[in-house]
């Protein structure tokens, strides 16, 4: 007997959050993901299946934002997959040649995605990295906006 179809709005949701949850980890600083990561107390056994390995990316461009596609340079990127005890994978790709932040971000993917960990995961490390973010990311706009220069024209009469 099949199994009844997935609600595929459940479905785009957990993607959705999941697809947040890796953004966060691969933007995070290496230094803050590791010591959540040892705040958390989570301990958990994982196979590593590919890498961590260290290669380069292409990075497009579009003139203009919506011109043709153009390569404009390369980046150095980190993966790593693994599998937990339990069977789920995780992946993670970042930004540089760390290698452990790849393994560490791919572990934490993989606890994801178990639904009794899902709950712990968010709240002692993918939250507190997003809350980090956007704290930087408002003072980085704050120090922005105070060099900003606001400039008008001036219409001169006609003489």
């Amino acid at each position: 007997m099949a199994s009844a179809p997935r609600d595929r709005s459940r479905d785009q949701e957990e993607n959705a959050r999941r697809k947040a949850a890796m953004a966060a980890l691969s933007a995070a600083p290496a230094e803050d993901l590791r010591a959540l990561w040892r705040e958390a107390g989570i301990c958990v056994e994982a196979r590593t299946l590919r890498g961590p390995e260290t290669g380069l990316v292409t990075l497009r461009g579009r003139m203009g934002g919506g011109g043709a596609p153009f390569n404009f340079g390369e980046a150095t990127v980190t993966r790593a997959t693994v599998r937990l005890a339990t069977g789920e994978i995780g992946h993670a790709y970042a930004l540089g040649r760390d290698r452990e932040k790849a393994t560490l971000s791919a572990t934490i993917d993989a606890l994801w995605q178990r639904a009794d960990m899902r709950a712990t995961v968010e709240e002692r490390i993918i939250l507190p990295l997003a809350a980090r973010a956007a704290q930087a990311e408002a003072q980085q706009r704050a120090e922005t906006a105070a060099t900003r220069v606001d400039f008008f024209t001036m219409v001169r009469g006609e003489d």
